[in-house]
């Protein structure tokens, strides 16, 4: 497997600068995901690397080769289409083999590999059927069947499992992880979805206007974001983000806006000290609401006035303001709440999040 490097890589249409000059590298043998909103750049990424799209300049490296002015068919690469892009004439056994027949692959080789493969994902039953008579989630191990029966060394997934319903595409992640752990393989996953790249990357890396945003595990993105976009688009449900003053007493630091005061640590006043001003952004976990007790103390507390309930079982996602904050909370879903009713919450110092306001730097 070779290690993929991405060297000053730029990317074009027209005028138009679609994808900065970028560096980025790809560990042999490691799922890499490649998360951000529709127009970041991740599946232009993906097709530069497959050689769907061409570079602008720069060069995409397999090892010490060179591959960005190779044909697709020469890097030793298979995809997995968001659309399947499965032949509808020809059945499941022959969509799976298609391209081990164009290398004149001998047949008893290729009926075993599509044997193997097919029983792997659970579709040995399906190789006579064609592709109009399968459902979506079918349709779907049909196309990653294709692209493992080619024993490439690299693999790429383009958004794969954006068509299915939500209970599929949950049984679908389960599956490419637990293959993802039977495969010694690189492969590189792109989706919108944080959840799909929180579950099923080694390294995720996050991308937002052509530009990488950080890169790292999900336990890092998640609790050491580099910056404001990061941490509202890692997690789920998102952070909530509060306009905010510094303001230090000379004991206490703490961060405040209409309708709310919070302690910060001692290790932020060392950080905060090189802002340029005292107003900054408060970035706070849906899950680090907690409901404050009847001793808590005035200034520590955040009356909030309850608009949605929302009981999801083993927990309950209240929509709440604050003066002109919308805030969301996530409790465990032992107690009721009404609409339109106003509580007290507290939140743990620790996990208060400063953000400098200019730059959107976490501080």
């Amino acid at each position: 497997m070779p290690r993929i490097r991405f060297d000053s890589v730029e990317k074009r249409f027209g005028q138009t600068m679609v994808l900065p000059p970028f560096d980025l590298d790809f560990d042999d043998g490691e799922f890499t995901v490649l998360v951000g909103p529709s127009g970041c750049g991740k599946s232009t990424t993906l097709r530069m690397l497959a050689g769907l799209e061409e570079v602008t300049s720069g060069e995409i490296w397999f090892d010490d080769r060179p591959i960005s002015r190779l044909e697709p068919k020469d890097r030793d690469i298979a995809m997995v289409f968001q659309d399947y892009a499965l032949y509808p004439h020809m059945n499941i056994a022959k969509n799976m083999s298609f391209a081990l027949r164009l290398q004149k692959v001998p047949k008893a080789e290729i009926d075993a590999k599509v044997a193997k493969v097919a029983e792997m994902l659970g579709i040995e039953q399906l190789l006579g059927r064609k592709p109009g008579e399968l459902s979506g989630g079918q349709r779907q191990r049909v196309a990653m069947g294709r692209a493992l029966v080619r024993d490439a060394s690299t693999f790429l997934f383009d958004e794969p499992l954006s068509n299915l319903d939500a209970k599929l595409r949950g049984k679908m992640r389960t599956e490419l992880a637990e293959m993802r752990n039977t495969l010694d393989k690189n492969m590189v996953y792109v989706t919108h979805d944080q959840v799909e790249a929180m579950t099923l990357g080694d390294r995720i890396v996050v991308m937002a206007n052509g530009l990488v945003q950080q890169q790292g595990s999900a336990e890092d993105l998640f609790k050491t974001p580099a910056n404001k976009f990061v941490a509202g688009f890692i997690g789920s449900p998102t952070m909530n983000f509060l306009d905010a003053t510094l303001v230090d007493d000379g004991g206490t630091l703490t961060a405040q806006g209409p309708g709310f005061s919070f302690a910060l640590p001692p290790s932020m006043r060392e950080r905060t000290a090189g802002l340029s001003g005292p107003e900054v952004i408060a970035g706070i976990r849906p899950a680090s609401f907690a409901l404050a007790p009847d001793d808590a103390p005035a200034g520590s507390r955040i009356d909030l006035s309850i608009k949605v309930s929302e009981y999801l079982g083993t927990q309950t996602i209240l929509v709440t303001t604050c003066g002109d904050h919308e805030i969301l909370v996530e409790l465990d879903s032992g107690a009721r709440f009404q609409r339109g009713t106003t509580m007290g919450f507290v939140v743990d110092p620790e996990t208060i999040m400063i953000f400098d306001k200019k730059t959107e730097l976490r501080l």
